[in-house]
């Protein structure tokens, strides 16, 4: 087509075709089914500055998106196909296909042609304008295939799979608990990443319940709460939330995932939720928040057999191409009993220490690395003598730790002294708060997660709590 005969332009659906083209090749194809094939071009008209172009979305929200994310990349793959700048404008569809002017119009013409370029968003971002961050999609790393079965997670993994192939059919909402560590959170990227492969069309989104309330809040801050609203309730086909515990005792955000839920399981969408304890154990969770909960499917993992973790850890070893020896399995799996996560990051550490030295896994080498991952046999570690020890190795006072003082020379200790009574005296986070002048449940298991994990990549994290380890 060129900008002298524009009678060809009347053929929208090949023209909308090219262009689509064009988008494949920059655009992820998750993405390209999620926000730009639904969109329909219904006009194309001469202008002074080029080519208006019209297009209906399927709602306000996607109009927005699409404006927001995809916009430029639209307009060049139609200027590349028309040899005409292109100016392009959103309308919505309404009920019984009707169309009205989208409520975004362009405040100022976007007509000079630009390269195409990929948006930097993913599948399942669908954060809205006020958010912080667009990493909606469930992790790829987690699938099924990988998960490692035993009897402690048999009924939660059959349970996930039922809802992965059959969403919203049987079990929704479907709420699984454990402690950290033991596999919730695979769990719930795999069901999200069956599905996608089942139905690329899928619009499916994984977050935490901290980034929930985190987008509630902001979305409030900025007068935001239609888009937010949108989003959660009408965007997605499943929605998977981790650490649901965490809005508990949050009364707004509780309110509006009440509504969420509602407006989610009415219209036949999947809901799956995780959290480190069952329904009825969540203090501070409004009555009919847990109601919901209960509608469904609740399924627990509790910590694996020793064969699982045996197994879990050879899984491991096989998918990262790591030597693991069959005592040095049995060891490590013996002495790690109720942390899957703790027991994958001893054998990464092992493989560090073993690529660094030149040598291979040995026993030798998995019983000096335990000395400082696990406390020795029999040993009896007291909460007091816990913080004690923290105290001492950060050079601060013992009340310092109990204090409400937020700064990261008193914060970063503290998180470490949680995550260490945790891990020695097997008390729950509500427990471990009273020792820490009454902080919430939730505090520390935030602080138990983030050094969990930093023990993982965070060199620092792991040196002074080997220190802490050796002081005790």
């Amino acid at each position: 087509m060129n900008h002298s005969n524009h009678s060809d332009l009347k053929r929208w659906p090949e023209l909308w075709e090219s262009t689509c083209r064009i988008l494949e090749q920059t655009v992820v194809q998750n993405q390209l089914h999620a926000w730009i094939l639904p969109l329909e071009l219904i006009d194309v008209q001469d202008s002074e500055h080029g080519l208006r172009v019209k297009m209906a979305a399927p709602n306000d929200f996607s109009a927005q998106w699409v404006r927001d994310h995809y916009q430029k990349a639209i307009e060049a793959a139609i200027t590349q196909i028309t040899a005409s700048p292109c100016e392009l404008h959103f309308l919505v569809k309404e009920a019984r296909n009707t169309i009205r002017e989208d409520a975004f119009a362009l405040t100022e013409p976007s007509i000079a042609p630009a390269p195409i370029q990929a948006p930097a968003v993913t599948m399942g971002a669908v954060a809205g304008p006020g958010s912080r961050s667009s990493h909606d999609q469930p992790d790829p790393r987690y699938v099924f295939e990988s998960f490692v079965v035993g009897a402690s997670n048999q009924f939660a993994h059959a349970s996930a799979i039922a809802v992965a192939e059959q969403p919203a059919r049987q079990y929704n909402p479907l709420f699984l608990y454990s402690p950290p560590g033991l596999g919730k959170t695979h769990l719930l990227h795999a069901i999200g990443n069956h599905l996608i492969a089942m139905n690329p069309n899928a619009r499916v989104a994984y977050l935490s319940a901290e980034k929930f309330v985190n987008e509630l809040i902001d979305s409030l801050q900025h007068r935001r709460m239609p888009q937010f609203r949108a989003k959660y309730r009408d965007s997605y086909d499943m929605i998977l939330i981790d650490d649901i515990q965490f809005i508990a005792g949050k009364n707004t955000s509780e309110e509006e995932f009440f509504h969420t839920f509602n407006a989610l399981h009415s219209s036949k969408r999947q809901i799956v939720v995780s959290s480190d304890r069952p329904p009825k154990e969540i203090e501070g969770l409004e009555e009919r928040v847990r109601t919901r909960f209960e509608w469904g499917l609740v399924a627990d993992i509790s910590p694996p057999e020793i064969e699982t973790r045996i197994a879990i850890l050879k899984s491991k070893a096989e998918r990262d191409d790591i030597y693991l020896p069959d005592d040095v399995a049995t060891f490590l799996a013996s002495y790690i009993k109720s942390n899957v996560r703790e027991l994958e990051g001893v054998l990464i550490r092992l493989q560090a220490q073993a690529s660094l030295s030149g040598a291979e896994i040995s026993l030798e080498m998995a019983k000096h690395e335990l000395r400082t991952a696990v406390p020795v046999e029999g040993s009896n570690y007291t909460i007091e003598s816990i913080q004690n020890a923290v105290a001492r190795h950060f050079n601060i006072k013992v009340l310092d730790l109990k204090s409400s003082v937020r700064s990261r020379s008193v914060a970063f200790p503290r998180q470490i002294a949680m995550y260490l009574i945790r891990k020695y005296t097997g008390l729950g986070f509500k427990e471990i708060g009273l020792y820490f002048g009454g902080k919430d449940h939730t505090t520390i298991l935030h602080a138990c997660g983030k050094i969990e994990a930093g023990l993982e990549l965070d060199q620092p994290i792991r040196d002074a709590v080997e220190a802490i380890q050796n002081l005790l």
